[in-house]
């Protein structure tokens, strides 16, 4: 994921001993800022999110253990990534030697392809979740073997850019490029699979889903849901979902130029040689390492619970206020899954009558005898006194739906 060693620049990684992209301080400088703005929010802000995540036992679920994977993912390659692509595609001369320029080529590969194959398996799982909310889940076991493969496949498909990967010295400069046995060939088909692998398959996969789901969430009724706890229910999955598909869109069009760059300068070699490509570069790249700074704030609006983790993170902040409310979110409370649905919920207290008559009663059970019967008839709730005609009252838990599962 490093810039061409021929292309930003302008050189062709053996006659040419010339930088002729020099930028002025004043460019270096605004970039400097823009690319250290993503570095300090990707690396902080993810670094929150799984804080939320692991200290809070409330919010170990499967959905959020494949969204620790991606945090982790992003702030990884924020952290080794950005400034030192910022650097090399700035001054046209790798400082880093020849095992950190492996690693800076294969690494950025390895990270993408966990972060969106984490969102693909979000998508499936609440795919599985709406659709087919009878099935079993993943159990905690289960995703954790799922994040592994996923870690697993993503190594290979960027093994290739670790093992060719090397540096050459040159009078005035050192350049770390990828030495293609069959040169420009060999990259632009590889180029052609990590776009089909890592960018067109998982999307047109979470497209399928989330259409699926969408129309089920928002056109028709949820396969399994009781009616007593079915709006709660829905408008928590409708959150969760809208939260996952603004997640999976930012990623899409931030990610969309770069492919198209490397791509067009791929098949077109004269693209590389325009004076302005370093600037185009510069541009697409931000855009790329941006996607890994968005996904904590999308949390944090759209999200009650990570909203809830953020403000305890920034307590120390005189203008940030952690409500009552706030605690409750990540308190870690009993939850009990229901078969009816994917999501877990939270008991609370509801009333419920029976009519009982007084068999001493000359009707002789004539009268027509009418019962709410509880959900829970082996509850601890109190009754009343069992006399003629007098109402006994029962206190039955029912579900009422978290907002994330």
């Amino acid at each position: 994921m490093a810039p061409p060693s021929n292309g930003t620049n302008g050189t062709n990684g053996t006659g040419n001993f010339t930088n002729q992209f020099v930028q002025p301080p004043w460019r270096v400088a605004l970039w400097s800022v823009a690319y250290s703005s993503i570095l300090a929010v990707a690396v902080f802000g993810n670094l929150v999110v799984m804080w939320i995540i692991l200290a809070h036992k409330r919010m170990r679920t499967v959905t959020n253990y494949f969204l620790l994977n991606l945090a982790f993912s992003d702030a990884s390659m924020a952290a080794f990534n950005t400034l030192i692509n910022f650097v090399y595609a700035t001054h046209g001369d790798w400082y880093f030697g020849e095992s950190y320029c492996k690693f800076h080529n294969f690494f950025p590969v390895t990270s993408v392809f966990a972060s969106i194959y984490s969102m693909t398996a979000i998508a499936v799982d609440r795919y599985m979740a709406i659709i087919h909310p009878l099935k079993p889940r993943l159990s905690a076991t289960a995703t954790k073997v799922v994040i592994v493969c996923i870690w697993a496949l993503a190594v290979v498909l960027a093994f290739p850019l670790c093992y060719y990967s090397t540096i050459k010295t040159l009078p005035r400069r050192t350049l770390c490029y990828l030495a293609w046995p069959r040169g420009s060939e060999d990259a632009v088909m590889y180029h052609i699979i990590v776009t089909v692998l890592v960018y067109i398959l998982p999307l047109v996969v979470m497209g399928i889903n989330y259409t699926i789901v969408g129309v089920t969430l928002w056109g028709g009724e949820i396969p399994g849901d009781t009616s007593d706890n079915y709006h709660g229910q829905l408008r928590a999955k409708r959150k969760v979902v809208k939260m996952m598909i603004i997640v999976v869109v930012t990623f899409a069009i931030c990610w969309l130029p770069y492919h198209i760059y490397f791509l067009a300068t791929g098949l077109n070699k004269q693209l590389i040689r325009w004076k302005s490509i370093q600037q185009v570069y510069l541009s697409v790249m931000w855009l790329a390492m941006s996607s890994t700074m968005y996904n904590p704030i999308i949390y944090c609006c759209l999200n009650s619970r990570f909203r809830a983790g953020f403000k305890r993170a920034f307590r120390w902040c005189p203008f940030v206020r952690i409500s009552s409310y706030d605690e409750l979110e990540l308190r870690a409370t009993r939850l009990h899954p229901t078969r009816q649905s994917s999501m877990y919920t939270l008991s609370r207290m509801e009333t419920s009558m029976v009519v009982m008559y007084d068999p001493a009663d000359g009707s002789h059970g004539q009268a027509s005898r009418k019962s709410l019967p509880s959900r829970h008839p082996h509850t601890n709730g109190c009754p009343g006194e069992t006399a003629k005609g007098r109402v006994v009252l029962y206190t039955a838990p029912t579900a009422q739906p978290e907002e994330f599962s």
